[in-house]
């Protein structure tokens, strides 16, 4: 298309992918307590309830297992905004991945890398909770300089379950004329977008795949025992 041309946008997302793993990133994440909104950087903290468990553990078929397995896949981006493409045989950790960010006829190919994934029970707001979460940080060539986390969380004292995304970012300047000055006018009204739409569809697809699971259980409950 004319205006990928234009943008410099590659045609083929395979071959990028394979060309974003050999860059580093955009921003040195060991900065990270200098990223705030008084330095010049955007802060977000979107939080969405998912389907409750019955308090404890989590449920092996239940809301949280549900909404990590979500998570791990990037199931949750709605892929008329960003569309995600990397090798879903790669490990989590260290993955590289092609965002291909849409807006209208615009499709922008931006790169990032996994970095941290943890499993862990840790703190919210002074409440014990489960968490399995895991972020990416910008590569070079990037439209933006930061790093998103997204947690799903589970808090045994209630069975409360949470999606929970945490990001900081900025735009990263430089690159192409078209695509820094289109991104600069649009990029932070379209990113808060993408917190929105993604926190509303993680709770749609785990309501969703949770309500599936429940009515097999059930079916199976009520199927008729085979003659003895």
């Amino acid at each position: 298309m004319l205006i990928d041309r234009l943008l410099r946008q590659p045609s083929d997302p395979r071959a990028a992918l394979a060309e974003l793993r050999a860059r580093e990133l955009n921003f040195d994440p060991s900065r990270q307590s200098e990223y705030t909104p008084e330095n010049g950087w955007y802060a977000d903290d979107v939080r969405r309830t998912l389907p409750s468990e019955p308090p404890g553990d989590p449920v092996p078929a239940g809301s949280w297992n549900t909404a990590r397995r979500i998570a791990r896949d990037y199931d949750f981006a709605d892929p008329s905004i960003v569309e995600g493409v990397f090798d879903r045989n790669e490990p989590l950790e260290d993955r590289t991945m092609l965002l291909v960010l849409r807006f209208h006829a615009l499709r922008i190919h931006v790169g990032v890398r996994v970095g941290d994934v943890y499993n862990e029970n840790r703190e919210l707001d002074g409440r014990p909770g489960r968490l399995f979460g895991w972020n990416y940080r910008t590569l070079e060539g990037h439209v933006e300089k930061g790093q998103m986390d997204w947690q799903v969380w589970k808090f045994p004292d209630s069975g409360e379950v949470l999606f929970r995304i945490r990001s900081f970012s900025r735009p990263a300047g430089g690159g192409n004329f078209l695509v820094h000055t289109g991104f600069q006018l649009v990029g932070r009204r379209e990113q808060v977008r993408f917190l929105k739409l993604t926190a509303e569809r993680m709770a749609r697809l785990t309501e969703e795949q949770t309500g599936r699971t429940r009515s097999a259980e059930a079916q199976r409950d009520e199927a008729p025992s085979p003659p003895g």
